[in-house]
């Protein structure tokens, strides 16, 4: 059961590849390996790049995606990245991956925004509540709730969540468009940025009494990947 699993994980690779001409730019050599240290790299196509003939396998190369992750948190959720952070051989490849573990009975990934990626997510366990809202002025909620084998495709930059509807712990797949989605939390930050907003703003903007405000400011938002 669980190689099943990981065989449907990759089909999230296969199927996110066409979106990744849309996101990062294209590359202009086979490949080009992140390296921090500018001395011990070539130039090439925007970016610092390990030689090509000193690359090995490790570069391309990540493990651990089959352990489930800890979601005792506030939210319920923990995602774990796979992206040129985790394997520097993706730099310029316009590709990545997560793996998202939710907590039983309201495990959320909660509405966020990936910048610079459509994501594809597949369902390998549970029940997910899935959806996106579509931009001004419309703002129109598109949903659908998710079992083991399906897909669903959230795309570039629009607020998107995830949500267990089940009474057992679900796991999902994601494809993402881009080495680096980046990730921006609504919550987080609206109410959770550093510096505050300035929270007459937020009384504006939400219209809510201003205690509201900065009782929301003053808990602790949890930063999930």
């Amino acid at each position: 059961m669980k190689s099943a699993h990981f065989i449907l994980a990759l089909s999230v690779l296969a199927l996110a590849s066409p979106f990744a001409y849309a996101s990062d730019p294209s590359p202009l050599q086979d490949f080009c390996v992140a390296i921090n240290d500018p001395n011990d790299a070539v130039f090439v196509n925007g970016k610092f790049c390990k030689d090509p003939k000193l690359a090995k396998a490790d570069d391309f190369y990540y493990s651990g995606l089959n352990i489930p992750r800890n979601t005792s948190n506030p939210v319920g959720s923990t995602v774990t990245p796979v992206n040129v952070a985790q394997i520097p051989g993706l730099n310029t490849l316009g590709i990545s991956l997560a793996r998202i573990d939710y907590a039983p009975n309201g495990g959320l990934n909660p509405p966020h925004t990936h910048p610079r990626a459509t994501e594809i997510l597949l369902v390998v366990e549970g029940t997910l509540y899935v959806g996106f809202v579509t931009s001004n002025t419309d703002n129109r909620l598109i949903t659908k709730v998710l079992y083991p084998g399906d897909v669903f495709v959230f795309p570039q930059g629009l607020v998107h969540f995830q949500f267990n509807v089940g009474n057992t712990n679900a796991v999902a797949f994601a494809g993402l468009s881009s080495q680096n989605p980046g990730v921006i939390t609504i919550a987080n930050a609206v109410f959770g940025s550093n510096p505050a907003i300035n929270p007459d703003l937020l009384v504006k903007a939400f219209q809510l009494d201003k205690n509201v405000v900065k009782n929301l400011q003053s808990k602790f938002w949890w930063a999930n990947n």
